[in-house]
C-alpha cells in the first residue's frame, strides 16, 4: 500500500474521515476481491498526484465492517468521497 493511502479502522474513521477538512476519498475494499485489488494502483497513483489536495484511505470491509455500514457500503470495491 503507498504511503498516499491511510488505513483506516472502525475506531480511526470519525478522527481520519469524519472530521477532516477538505476531501477524503474512501476505498472500501478486501483483501480477496480481484476488482479492489485492481483498482489499487491506480488509487495510489492518484493519491501520489493529488496529495495536498484530495486524501485517499482505504477501509477494509472485513475489518472495518460498521464503516462500510455507515457509508451504506452494498458492494466492492466501493469509493466514497467525504
Amino acid at each position: 500500500m503507498s504511503t498516499a493511502i491511510s488505513p483506516v479502522t472502525d475506531a480511526s474513521c470519525s478522527s481520519e474521515v469524519e472530521q477532516q477538512k477538505g476531501v477524503t476519498v474512501v476505498d472500501f475494499w478486501a483483501a480477496w476481491c480481484g476488482p479492489c485489488r485492481m483498482i489499487g494502483p491506480v488509487l495510489e497513483e492518484l493519491a501520489e498526484e493529488l496529495t495536498g489536495t484530495v486524501r485517499f484511505v482505504k477501509a477494509n470491509v472485513d475489518e472495518a465492517g460498521d464503516t462500510a455500514t455507515r457509508f451504506g457500503v452494498q458492494a466492492i470495491p466501493c469509493l466514497a468521497a467525504r
